[in-house]
């Protein structure tokens, strides 16, 4: 009898297009029982955080009358919240604009951080962008009852509805109410892993096929980069927009 060797087969690579949302603990630490680890997602929302923070310093490090790239991209940020406040909310608004501002530019670069290689996508964790929606739709709601008292809560009665209609509406303004934190997380989390996740598998294209059957897939990454870019910008203004519009409502019961 001759013995035969067992043939092994080389087992395939295992590629995950979602491994760039995988959290990561860097370092594990729990205080008072609150797991408050360093992971990858912590990371990069100190490196979004610190981007925004490099880039309006250096665009206004040296102010100039006549501004340079730099200064006229920063102005001209400036500029697009402030008018977005101002359309939308008015000038009760004014005190509201460094928060607006703050989230805005920091959800775009947490969007466009996550584009680099190697790096992770903090908007595409629904547990951040869920916590987001919660703060903006609670204080909207908290502050509306400061403002108004008791009164706010006619914000659940559409005007102009019969009586006989009332207990069927109030119900429906209810419920859009308490959807509002869920559409508003689900929409930026949604984009966010769609698009870095086709993203993702076109690179694995480029990497897996032969020289000669790459170009495609990179031709497609380049452009799906380039769309990424476009639709992590639009997700932030979308996401201020429905701010300004949430906390116009608790001032102005619209």
């Amino acid at each position: 009898m001759t013995a035969t060797a067992p043939v092994v087969a080389a087992a395939a690579p295992k590629m995950d297009p979602l491994h760039h949302f995988h959290v990561t603990k860097y370092l594990d630490f729990d205080y008072l029982g609150i797991d408050v680890a360093i992971s990858n997602s912590v990371l990069w929302m100190w490196i979004a955080a610190g981007l925004v923070l490099l880039f309006f310093h250096l665009a206004f490090k040296n102010p100039r009358i006549v501004p340079g790239r730099l200064q006229s991209l920063g102005e001209a940020g400036y500029l697009f919240i402030r008018g977005i406040v101002d359309d939308i909310v008015g000038e009760k608004g004014r005190p509201f604009f460094p928060y607006i501002f703050t989230l805005f530019f920091f959800i775009l670069f947490c969007n466009l951080a996550g584009l680099i290689p190697g790096s992770f996508t903090v908007t595409s964790q629904l547990i951040v962008t869920a916590t987001f929606s919660l703060m903006i739709v609670g204080f909207s709601f908290v502050y509306g009852f400061y403002m108004h008292g008791t009164h706010y809560f006619k914000f659940f009665v559409p005007s102009g509805v019969p009586v006989l209609l009332m207990p069927l509406m109030i119900p429906i303004e209810i419920i859009s109410f308490l959807a509002r934190p869920v559409s508003l997380a689900v929409r930026l989390f949604a984009n966010m892993t769609a698009g870095h996740t086709m993203l993702a598998v076109m690179f694995l294209y480029v990497v897996t096929l032969p020289w000669w059957g790459a170009w495609l897939p990179f031709g497609f990454t380049v452009i799906f980069t380039g769309v990424e870019i476009f639709i992590g910008f639009i997700q932030a203004y979308i996401f201020t927009i429905l701010t300004c519009v949430y906390i116009n409502d608790s001032i102005h019961m619209h």
